[in-house]
This record gives C-alpha cells, structure tokens and sequence, in this order.
C-alpha cells in the first residue's frame, strides 16, 4: 500500500509540473485570460485561466498511469475503493462545468445547474450526510443536507480564488489535514483518494503563487472544493463521534466563513446573492494595506492553525469538544471583527444598544398610525393620530397646517440647530411639519423613524383629504367646512 500512495503522489505531482506550463501556453495562443479590466481583479497583466486543466487532468489520469504496473493495479481493485470510483463521474461533472464557465462565461444559474447535477450524482454514489453529531438524519433528509454541504464547499474556493496562489495553497492545506486524519483512522479510501490532490496542488503552486502566471479558473476551484466537500463526507461517516462532522468544517474553515460573510452582508444590503463585489476577506487585507503575497501567507497560516484543529478535534475524539470549539469560535470572531464590515459593525451597535428593539418598536408605529389615518373621519382623527405616533416615536414637535387652520404640540425640548425639519406637503392645501433631534448614539433610529413617519403620512393621508372634507359636507362639520 505504502508503494501505491507513493506512485500515485509522485505520479500526480510530475504530471501538474509538466501539464502547468503547457495549459499556459495554450490558453495564450487561444486568448483564454483573466483580463484586469475587472475592478474585482488585483492584478495588471492579462494572466491564463484554464490552470483547473492542469489539476483535473493529473488528478485523474494518476491512477491510469499506476495501472500499467501489475502489482499497483491489484490493489486498486480493492473492493474498499468503489466510493472513489463511483465518485469519479461527479467530480468529472464538476470540472467540466468549470471548464465551460472558463471558455464561454456560463450565467450564474447555468453554473449553479451544472454544480447541483454533479453533486446529485455524488449523493447517489454514496456521499451522504447521515448525522449531525449524534443526532442522526431522517431518511431523506440526508439528501438535501448534503447538497447543501456540497454546494457550499465548492462555490466557497471559487469566492476565495482572488490572490495569487490563495485557493490552491488553501486547498493544498485542506487536502493535507484530510489526508493526515484518513492516516489516522487507517481510511485506505480516503488516502488513496487525497494524496494525488496533494501532489497536483503542490506541483501547481509552483507557477500559480505570486507573482502567478496561471491563475485556477473555474475549473480548478469547483473541482478544489467539490473534492474537498466530497472527502469531508467520507472523512465523517468513519467517525461515530460528536466531531464527525466538525472536523471537515475546522479544515475549510477559511472558504467556508468566506461564503458566510458574502452571503449575509450582500443579504443586509439586499445585493443579489451571487452577484460579484470587491468585498471578500482577500480585499479587506488588502485595503488594510497587506500586499497580495502576504495576504495568501497570511491566509495560509490561518488555513494551516484551523487544520491543525481539525486534526487534533479528531484525535481528541470528541472528549474535549469544548475546549476545541469555543476557542475556535471565538478567533473566529475576532477575526471577522479585524476585517472591519461595516454591516456587522452596524447590527453589532444596533443589538447592543437598542437600536433593534427600537426599530421594531417604530415599525409598529407607523403601520398603526397608518391604519389610523386611513380609518380617520374628522380633522381631529388625524391631528390625534399624528400625534399619538409622533410622541411614540419620539420626535421633537409636530405640526397639522391647513389654509384655515394649524395646529402644533411641543413634544421634547430641543434647540433649532439640533434638530433637522422635516416637511410634508400633501393635496388641497395641507401640509405636515416635524422635527427630530440628530442622533448622539450612531444608531441613526431616530432619523430613520422620522423619515418613514413623514413617508407614512403622505401615503396614508394624502388622497385621504379630499374625502374627509366631502364627509364633512356632508355632515354639517363647521370646522372642517371652514378648512374647506
């Protein structure tokens, strides 16, 4: 066995250092490049991006290669390596779809597609999630847990694939923890499975660190992270402890926080989902004034002390979980913290100082002045909705200004020059004016609340007016006919 894990990573490792190159000067004469018009792209030469060809080709091609020796060939038809061969279609599925998106640009849904099928194909060839620690996953279920995990691991080295070297040395670390815990657990599967990954990573980082003249392409990051998910799968149904599961996530603990962070602060800034930005981890260190070359260090030294984790959680063997888990947790957050996101930043302030409860606590207001104004029959109705709402709310004064009559309430004592006024002009002649104090808690609640409090207003009231004072007619209501 010792024999065949060395054929298979030497024989990997050979290949990539020889394709590397020739993939590059293909997609040269092609013009297949990463073109640095992109605000996204850091770098200013048009570089290659087909680099996955490379990686795909040596990762498969390895085990045909060691087949030409007789007693190599034996011991891969060992009956324990079906899971790999049965994933080989999937994986296969995976880079090609990569592979399309490098030559013809395929849209996001196509992409998302071709990602969904090959992970299907892995589901039924066994790469099923079957617990979560120790609570074990209804039939069925597994299902889309699975695809779930699947799909973020691969998609999370395409996010993280913007500096040189970063996705590949990342994966390269990923790889190595996978491969040190299949060796720990006797996993022959998941050995044989690792090892040419690591030796096509290896070779290939020797033309795709900085300064990079090849860069992964689609084809290689999907196939990085779709190998990586699949091996995290394997690697935890060999566990029947509360890490199974965890263990992977501590190895791809730097792709996956970044497919978190992008998904949630585009969701805060109701951007689309999949859409690109220039707001990834990579950017912000670099924007903190780190060069391209000691962000992928810096990364990789993460990546390595997350891996370091992942393996020792597996040989604690779940005794000690939370002497693992809380302090990785924790340097998590610190470390999301350092990158300095203004979303979080914002609802960090807005949990921890009220700013939340009090949004909500205006919300209501406002549906309910809304629904006052619209059920309103007199003038009185109105100004007692008004400023019912505005004392909720808590804004400086309020005024009702008709062409016959005004009215206004001192709410809170404020100075002129700390408020900001605000007016609403609405039909036949009525108008709205409100003032709120600027706010000295950077939480902005206020100023927001009074912006919706006069939108509100102009809504609910304005086409409203004409129908109170044909009501007023109608009744003989002298104060409102004289408004009229």
């Amino acid at each position: 066995m010792t024999l065949l894990i060395s054929a298979l990573a030497l024989t990997s490792f050979l290949l990539s250092l020889s394709l590397t190159p020739l993939c590059r000067n293909l997609a040269r004469r092609f013009g297949l490049f990463d073109n640095p018009g992109d605000p996204r792209r850091i770098h200013k030469e048009p570089i290659p991006r087909v680099g996955g060809v490379a990686i795909g080709v040596s990762y498969f091609s390895c085990y045909l290669v060691v087949c030409a020796f007789p007693s190599i060939h034996l011991q891969l038809q060992s009956p324990g390596l079906m899971q790999i061969y049965t994933l080989a279609p999937a994986a296969m599925v995976m880079f090609a779809t990569g592979l399309l998106d490098d030559l013809i640009d395929l849209t996001p849904l196509q992409k998302l597609a071709g990602q969904s099928v090959a992970c299907l194909i892995a589901i039924a060839s066994g790469v099923r999630i079957h617990q979560v620690g120790h609570l074990p996953i209804e039939q069925w279920g597994d299902i889309p847990i699975t695809m779930l995990w699947l799909l973020a691991a691969t998609n999370a080295f395409n996010l993280i694939d913007g500096i040189d070297g970063l996705a590949a040395g990342v994966g390269l670390l990923a790889t190595v923890a996978t491969l040190l815990a299949a060796l720990m657990s006797h996993n022959t599967a998941l050995v044989i499975a690792t090892i040419p990954l690591v030796g096509a990573l290896a070779a290939f980082l020797r033309y795709n660190f900085n300064p990079a003249t090849i860069f992964l392409g689609d084809s290689g990051s999907l196939l990085i992270g779709f190998l990586l998910g699949s091996y995290g799968v394997i690697w935890s149904q060999k566990s029947a402890t509360l890490l199974g599961m965890t263990a992977p996530l501590f190895a791809l603990t730097v792709p996956l926080l970044e497919v978190f962070i992008s998904i949630l602060r585009r969701f805060l800034r109701r951007q689309p989902i999949f859409g690109p930005d220039r707001a990834h981890i990579h950017h912000r260190l670099l924007e903190r004034g780190l060069t391209p070359r000691r962000v992928a260090l810096l990364l990789y030294g993460v990546s390595a002390i997350f891996a370091s984790v992942s393996l020792l959680a597996s040989f604690l063997n779940g005794t000690y979980f939370g002497f693992v888990v809380i302090p990785f947790c924790a340097a998590v957050v610190l470390g999301v913290q350092y990158l300095g996101y203004v979303e979080f930043d914002l609802v960090r302030k807005m949990v921890m100082a009220g700013g939340f409860r009090r949004s909500l606590i205006a919300r209501i207001s406002l549906q309910s002045l809304e629904g006052a104004l619209k059920s309103a029959a007199t003038v009185d109705d109105v100004w007692d909705a008004l400023y019912a709402s505005a004392a909720e709310l808590k804004l400086n004064d309020i005024e009702l200004r008709t062409p016959f009559r005004t009215r206004r309430a001192q709410l809170h004592g404020a100075e002129p020059h700390q408020c900001l006024r605000i007016q609403v002009p609405l039909s036949c002649g009525w108008c709205v004016f409100l003032s709120h104090k600027f706010s000295t808690d950077g939480s902005h609640v206020v100023s927001t609340s009074a912006a919706l409090f006069a939108d509100s207003i102009r809504s609910a009231l304005n086409d409203r007016i004409p129908a109170l004072l044909a009501g007023a007619e109608a009744t003989g209501d002298s104060r409102t006919l004289a408004m009229k």
